[in-house]
């Protein structure tokens, strides 16, 4: 049952006893319907639904009671108190109660609705059908209603009184989880003096908690969970001193947790999880002696472990997770009833204080990713309650405690990633009930005295880094493995036959990864498998053909072996089947066959580094899951793959060092081609012509200039993350995880020419740009300058004229910047980045000057001066042209006797200062200016 509901299904019961129990408790002198009237009323308002099993799917586990449709068998014959969710004043015999939750409903409530009419109700549960649309305001004018419950109708708008709520003030219990909260919470809310039990969770509310909340004073249940509460916590929420149960957890919420929650002394319960609060745990807290539920977890709360919750002796569940908590562990605490402690993802430090391992009712611990040292201690096996204990992502070293082996409840054990000694795999045999084991990535050495067998409910079991040598045969004794890593061991040979067939019937996740093993891939259960990576091995031969009969297998990852052949063709369609798909680094061979379109859901295809022929197969444009997909280094020879721009979720795109050729086209079949695309690099090719000008234009993945405000997370599936190399700043580097934040754009070494178009300045979180040995012409566009997140900028080896913009220098976030070996000229600007930049950004430009090369920029009156000389050798260029090529001209015409006559009279009659200048210094200086011009 969720934590959120079984308090609000103990008060509507109790509450609807008491009600039936009292006779003409509520004076019915306004509207005194009649039985019959008030029957029809119920009758016409279940016609206004439709009844659909599938509208209570929600009722798993919140309700107290089976989900069925309750208005089926309500008939007109038979008396509307008999009527299943109908509750009636045993004496008036007016309806008083309606609880038609989890009764698959489907339809929206009327204005009109006939229910309006019954005045007598006083509560009413709709919880956990389909209703929709905006809930009708009159429902909050029935006089004598107490409680209203419209809870998981998540596609219910419901909107609260902005005004007095007049009559309806005498509401006690108002629940709308998971239900739309249209304009917030008013201000009104603070009317309600009389409500006990306030439930708006999930209820896609923002801002601020109002202030009139400090009015609810008779509140004993307040759940605001999981909505978009921002600011402090309200500090007068103090006030509410009546309430038991405060639920503020899931949201947006920064600064302190207020002292004032130390005067809420009847709290049982407070869940203040997954915000942002900041600062320490604040002492006041030490007067909630009634705790027995205690959540600050996925915060920033720092300082040390609170000390006081020694005397918090009703305390049975404590989670302080994912803080930034540091120092030791307190050695006095008891807290005779505790059964869960989580203090995993902080920063505590020291020995774990052996009264950890003696709490009588544990059952759950958890004190991962911390910075413990020393021994885990022996548990007190004589009350072998504990279930659950991870110390995995610390410092700790010794044996692994023998009492383990006598907790015989335990279900989870995970010491991974630490210091711990050799271990014999036997001593976990006992464990009856275990069904997950991690030992990885420690000092130890997994061996076994004699063939053990593992526990007879083992399901997950991960010796990765365990200086395993061999596969270990104990495997073959698990009936009901699922999950199996054995990776970064030293386990050589062949994968062996019986991996295939004995004990693996559900066998689900295998990773071999980073071994020294040989042979095929044949002895697989390729039938069962949903995960298998066999990465970074010896592997030989060719994909076996049953791959194509894999409909469970989601991720394949086979990279960085000697596999060879071709790549399966399988002509079945995999609907559902295979989403990662990993040969990067191997040796297949031949084209790329169409029918991989087969594998529908692939997210990502990395065909990386192999000896791949041919030309991209247009039914490409079908992957329509595809994120990424990798083919560099390998020999297609094909034009630009047009027809992978219809790919709306194409994140990465490789196509480096192939040959790929011809002009990109100008045109596309799509209006918004290669809209989620973040990372192209076509380099080391033969493409020609512009820059695919109408790509770059709807590169919508680069143009998020608040890509920075999204949080960190990575691309790929659970258990793979998505890998990819480029070089970054002049370095080759292999990203094993990718940002999704991450853009970068490299065309570099083709033969792109024409100029650099101004719109790139609209890819405002573009990160690397690498455009360098091509033909490119024309200015630098000074919109470059808006690339405000641009960390390396390199155009070299092109040919590109002009100054170099000024509004580089608001690049404050660029590193690395190479304009070498281009025709640019004038003064190099100065500021922010561009004074960290050596000369090699600036090489074989001779037209530029000023730091950090050692040529001086000349004077305004020089550069004038200079100016003019130039305009008085524009002549002298033009003869020497003249001379050039119209004397060979006229030597062709007239003979080459005449031709060379008339030549050496053009260069008598010609200017001596031509002449002088062919052989003065300013010859360099002269044919760099006929160059430039040309």
């Amino acid at each position: 049952m969720s934590k959120y509901m079984w308090p609000f299904i103990f008060m509507m019961t109790l509450s609807l006893q008491n009600h039936v129990a009292v006779s003409a408790s509520y004076n019915s002198s306004n509207q005194n319907l009649s039985a019959n009237i008030q029957k029809l009323a119920l009758y016409q308002f279940k016609l206004s639904f439709k009844i659909n099993s599938s509208a209570s799917e929600l009722c798993e586990g919140l309700s107290s009671g089976p989900s069925h449709p309750k208005t089926m068998n309500w008939s007109m014959s038979s008396d509307c108190c008999t009527w299943d969710g109908v509750t009636c004043d045993h004496i008036t015999g007016n309806v008083i109660g309606l609880d038609l939750s989890c009764s698959h409903l489907v339809g929206s409530i009327p204005p009109n609705s006939t229910i309006f009419n019954l005045s007598f109700l006083q509560i009413i549960v709709f919880d956990s059908n389909n209703l929709f649309g905006a809930l009708p305001v009159e429902i909050f004018h029935l006089p004598n209603l107490e409680a209203l419950s419209l809870q998981f109708n998540s596609h219910l708008i419901v909107s609260l009184p902005k005004n007095k709520w007049g009559s309806s003030s005498s509401l006690q219990v108002l629940a709308l989880t998971l239900t739309t909260l249209s304009g917030g919470i008013p201000d009104s809310i603070g009317f309600l003096q009389s409500l006990t039990f306030l439930s708006l969770s999930q209820c896609n509310i923002s801002g601020s908690i109002p202030r009139s909340f400090s009015n609810l004073t008779q509140l004993t249940y307040l759940n605001l969970a999981s909505n978009h509460f921002s600011g402090p916590i309200p500090y007068f929420l103090g006030n509410l001193q009546n309430l038991k149960i405060l639920y503020l957890d899931f949201n947006n919420f920064i600064g302190l947790i207020p002292r004032s929650i130390g005067n809420l002394t009847q709290l049982s319960l407070l869940s203040l999880n997954s915000n942002s609060l900041t600062d320490q745990i604040p002492d006041s807290l030490a007067g909630l002696q009634n705790l027995t539920f205690l959540s600050l977890s996925h915060n920033k709360l720092t300082g040390q472990f609170p000390s006081w919750v020694a005397n918090f002796s009703e305390l049975t569940f404590l989670d302080l997770s994912e803080n930034s908590l540091t120092g030791p562990l307190p050695s006095n605490l008891t807290l005779p009833n505790l059964t869960f402690l989580d203090l995993s993802d902080n920063s505590l430090n020291g020995t774990i204080p052996s009264v950890f391992f003696k709490f009588p009712s544990l059952t759950n611990l958890y004190l991962d990713y911390n910075k413990f040292t020393g021994h885990v201690h022996e548990f007190d096996s004589s009350k072998p309650l504990l279930q659950g204990f991870s110390c995995s992502n610390n410092l700790l070293d010794g044996p692994i405690p023998h009492s383990f082996s006598e907790l015989v409840n335990l279900t989870s054990l995970d010491f991974s990633s630490n210091k711990f000694s050799g271990v014999d795999i036997g001593i976990f045999s006992p464990l009856k009930h275990l069904e997950s084991l991690d030992l990885s990535h420690n000092s130890l050495s997994v061996r076994s005295t004699s063939t053990p067998m593992l526990p007879p409910r083992i399901q997950s079991l991960l010796l990765a880094s365990c200086k395993i040598k061999e596969f270990p045969h104990f495997v073959r004794t698990a009936k009901s493995l699922a999950y199996l890593d054995l990776s970064n061991n030293q386990i050589n040979g062949e994968i062996p036959q019986w991996i295939g067939s004995m004990g693996m019937h559900s066998m689900n996740y295998l990773n071999i990864s980073h071994n020294s093993l040989t042979g095929g891939l044949e002895n697989l259960p390729w039938n069962k498998l949903k995960y298998l990576d066999l990465q970074s091995n010896i592997l030989q031969g060719s994909l076996p053909a049953s791959i194509c009969n894999s409909s469970s297998l989601i991720i394949l990852n086979l990279s960085h072996n000697n596999l060879s052949g071709l790549l399966p063709s399988c002509t079945r369609s995999l609907k559902y089947s295979l989403s990662v798909f990993d040969l990067r680094m191997n040796s297949m061979g031949g084209s790329l066959p169409s029918t991989l379109i087969n594998f529908r859901k692939l997210r990502s295809l990395n065909l990386h580094g192999n000896k791949l022929e041919g030309t991209i197969p247009s039914s490409f444009s079908e992957f329509d899951y595809l994120e990424v997909f990798d083919l560099g280094n390998n020999q297609i020879n094909d034009t630009f793959p047009q027809c992978l721009e219809t790919l709306q979720n194409l994140q990465v795109l490789i196509l480096k060092s192939n040959k790929f050729f011809g002009i990109i086209t100008k045109v596309s079949k799509i209006e918004h081609p290669f809209p989620s695309l973040r990372i192209i690099d076509l380099s080391d090719n033969e493409f020609l012509g512009p820059l695919p000008a109408k790509y770059i234009q709807n590169f919508k993945g680069m143009m998020n200039p608040d890509v920075n405000k999204l949080g960190r997370s990575y691309m790929g599936n659970s258990g793979y993350s998505d890998t990819v190399i480029m070089v970054i700043k002049g370095v080759e580097i292999e990203f094993t995880k990718i940002l999704t934040i991450f853009t970068t754009m490299d065309l570099s070494r083709n033969k792109f020419e024409g100029e650099i178009p101004e719109y790139i300045g609209n890819l405002e979180s573009l990160r690397y740009l690498n455009l360098s040995h091509n033909n490119l012409t024309g200015h630098i566009p000074s919109l470059i300058g808006k690339l405000s997140m641009l960390e390396s900028l390199d155009l070299s080896f092109n040919r590109l004229v002009g100054v170099i913009p000024q509004q580089l220098t608001s690049i404050y976030s660029l590193s690395r910047l190479d304009l070498s070996q281009n025709d640019l000229v004038g003064h190099i600007p100065e500021g922010a980045q561009f004074n960290t930049f050596e000369n090699d950004s600036y090489a074989g430009n001779f037209g530029l000057c000023g730091r950090p090369l050692s040529k001086k920029c000349t004077s305004k009156k020089q550069q004038e001066k200079i100016g003019n000389d130039e305009d008085e050798d524009e002549d002298d260029d033009l003869f020497f042209s003249g001379f050039t090529w119209e004397a060979v001209a006229i030597g062709y015409g007239c003979g080459v006797l005449v031709g060379f006559v008339v030549g050496y009279v053009m260069f008598l009659a010609g200017k001596p200062k031509w002449y002088t200048r062919i052989f003065a210094r300013e010859l360099g200086l002269k044919v760099r200016r006929l160059e430039i011009r040309r």
